[in-house]
């Protein structure tokens, strides 16, 4: 069985960081920054978000394999400043230090990733006050 997608799927103009298929690294800092949580924990939290928002909390990415960490996509630089509870990890860019995000097509074989909450046409992140509160609740 050959498991490749040849399909395209239509990137949004207002998302240019999404890829037309599979998926790909993209360097944190330039169009957002991540919180990357760890299994459970993360899925728990990210349907949390989407309680407290109406169903659209930001983008959220999760892994199916692996430590099966969930990715929270927000804006770049506001994970500063913050105390982040253990076992959270920053994805950001720093003068010494890179650090890449997953990033699935909106469509087709993305495997092993997939958006918990895809993004929205507007935008907008995840708020990371917003996260913070309920990783830390």
């Amino acid at each position: 069985m050959n498991a490749e997608s040849h399909q395209v799927n239509l990137v949004p103009e207002s998302l240019p960081w999404l890829p037309a298929t599979g998926f790909q690294l993209r360097k944190a800092g330039v169009q957002f920054d991540a919180v990357r949580v760890e299994g459970e924990r993360g899925r728990e939290v990210a349907d949390a978000l989407a309680r407290m928002t109406g169903g659209e909390p930001g983008p959220i990415v999760e892994e199916a394999n692996g430590n099966r960490y969930v990715y929270f996509l927000v804006d770049v630089g506001s994970t500063a400043f913050r105390v982040w509870p253990d076992g959270v990890r920053q994805l950001t860019a720093r003068p010494d230090h890179v650090a890449y995000i997953p990033v699935p097509a909106l469509g087709g074989y993305t495997w092993p990733l997939s958006w918990r909450y895809r993004p929205t046409v507007d935008g907008h992140f995840v708020h990371a006050l917003l996260l913070n509160t309920a990783l830390s609740a």
